[in-house]
C-alpha cells in the first residue's frame, strides 16, 4: 500500500514539473540553469508554487514561546522599536526544487517532440546488467516476493492440517519464504561522440558566445539522456583551429580571421585517431557567424564534408548566430551544397529567443 505521504509527494512532483514545463522555454533561452548544473541535478526556481507550513492557532492566542506574554509582544525583533515602513507590493514566492537531468531531457523531448535517436554503432564495451529470472528460496529480505511466500505458507499449513477457515490466518515461516533471484547478463553499450566547434573570430562577441554556451547545454543534456556513454570534444578556430578543455571553449577571447576549413581537419583527425564509425555515433556541431576567408576556403569545408567528414558522423549541424559584424554568408553556401543531405541541418540564430526552435532544428530527425 502506497502511503498517503507518497502519494502527496508524488502529487507534489506533478505539480513541479507541470510549474518547470510551463516555463521550459524561459529557462531555454535565459541560460538560468547552466551555472547550476551539478553531477545529476540542477536547482530550479519555481514562482508560484505554496508548500505546507506550521501556522498559529488563532484559538490559543497569547504567549511569546517562553512563559506568559501579551498579545502583540514582538519576537524576534529585540526590546527597540521597528523602524521599518510597510509595503504595498506583493512579494515573489521563489520555491528552488531539484530536477534531474534526465527528467529535464523527458520534458525538452516532450515539449519540442524530438524522436528517440536510433542508435547506428556499439563500441566494444560491454556493462552488467542485473535481470529478475526466478524465484529462489534464499536471498535479501529486500527481495522477499510476498505473494509466493503467503501461498507456500498457505499451501503447508493445508497439508498440515493446521489452517482453519474460520479464523484464516497464515503465517509464514522460514522455509516458506521465497525471494526474486535474478540473473547477471552482459550487454553491449551505445556510445556517442561529440565534436563542439566555434568561431572565436574578432567577429564573434560575448553574445554570441553565450547563445552557442546555452544551446550547447541542451544539445548536450538531450544527447546523454539518449545514449549511456558520451565523449565530448571541443574546437575553436580563428585563422587556426586547436583542441580545448570545455572551460576554454566557453571563456576564449581571441580575435583574427576566420578559416572554417581548419576545424573540419582537426575534426576529421580526431575522428580517425580515435573513434572507429562502426562503433561510435559521432555528432557534429559548428557555431559562427558565417564569415569565412573567401570562396576558396568555402569549397575546401564544402570538400572535406563530402568526402571525409559525412560519411563517418550521424549528423552535422551548423548553426549561425548573427553578429553585426558578419556576413552571414556561410550558411547560404551550405545550404546550396548540401540542400538535399539529411545528414546536414542548418539553423540560423538571431538572437537567444531563437535557441529553442533551432534544438529542435538539430535534433527533430532523431538521427
Amino acid at each position: 500500500m502506497v502511503k498517503k505521504i507518497e502519494k502527496d509527494q508524488a502529487r507534489f512532483r506533478q505539480i513541479v514539473r507541470g510549474k518547470v514545463k510551463k516555463n521550459l522555454k524561459k529557462y531555454i533561452t535565459r541560460g538560468e540553469l547552466i551555472g547550476k548544473k551539478g553531477k545529476d541535478f540542477v536547482s530550479i526556481p519555481i514562482p508560484q508554487i505554496h508548500i505546507p507550513h506550521f501556522r498559529f492557532d488563532p484559538r490559543k492566542a497569547g504567549g511569546v514561546g517562553q512563559g506568559n506574554g501579551e498579545i502583540g509582544t514582538p519576537i524576534g525583533r529585540g526590546d527597540g522599536e521597528y523602524s521599518g515602513e510597510a509595503g504595498d507590493a506583493p512579494g515573489e514566492h521563489l520555491l528552488e526544487v531539484d530536477i534531474s537531468l534526465e527528467e529535464l531531457a523527458q520534458m525538452l523531448g516532450e515539449e519540442l517532440e524530438l524522436p528517440n535517436i536510433q542508435n547506428k554503432g556499439k563500441k566494444n564495451i560491454t556493462a552488467q546488467k542485473d535481470k529478475y529470472t526466478g524465484i529462489s528460496q534464499s536471498g535479501p529480505e529486500s527481495l522477499r516476493h510476498f505473494k509466493r511466500t503467503y501461498k507456500q505458507a498457505l499451501k503447508r499449513q493445508i497439508i498440515t492440517k493446521t489452517y482453519n477457515p474460520k479464523n484464516p490466518i497464515i503465517i509464514p515461516v522460514r522455509e516458506d519464504r521465497r525471494y526474486r533471484s535474478w540473473k547477471v547478463t552482459l550487454e553491449p553499450e551505445s556510445n556517442a561522440m561529440i565534436i563542439y566547434m566555434m568561431d572565436v573570430s574578432g567577429s564573434m562577441g560575448d553574445e554570441q558566445k553565450e547563445i552557442v554556451r546555452i544551446e550547447s547545454f541542451w544539445v548536450d543534456t538531450w544527447l546523454r539522456y539518449q545514449y549511456k556513454n558520451i565523449e565530448t570534444r571541443y574546437i575553436i578556430h580563428d585563422a587556426v583551429a586547436r583542441e580545448v578543455d570545455q572551460e576554454t571553449f566557453y571563456h576564449t577571447r581571441e580575435s583574427g580571421g576566420t578559416i572554417i576549413s581548419s576545424a573540419y581537419k582537426l575534426a576529421n583527425k580526431i575522428i580517425d585517431e580515435n573513434y572507429n564509425p562502426s562503433d561510435w555515433n559521432i555528432y557534429l556541431f559548428h557555431f559562427s557567424d558565417g564569415d569565412n576567408w573567401g570562396e576558396i576556403d568555402t569549397d575546401e569545408c564544402v570538400s572535406i564534408l563530402e568526402n571525409h567528414l559525412l560519411p563517418k558522423v550521424n549528423l552535422f549541424c551548423y548553426g549561425q548566430v548573427e553578429s553585426p559584424y558578419g556576413s552571414g554568408q556561410f550558411i547560404r553556401d551550405l545550404d546550396d551544397y548540401f540542400q538535399d543531405e539529411d545528414k546536414v541541418v542548418l539553423s540560423e540564430i538571431a538572437d537567444k529567443e531563437e535557441i529553442y526552435e533551432s534544438i529542435k532544428d538539430f535534433l527533430g530527425k532523431g538521427r
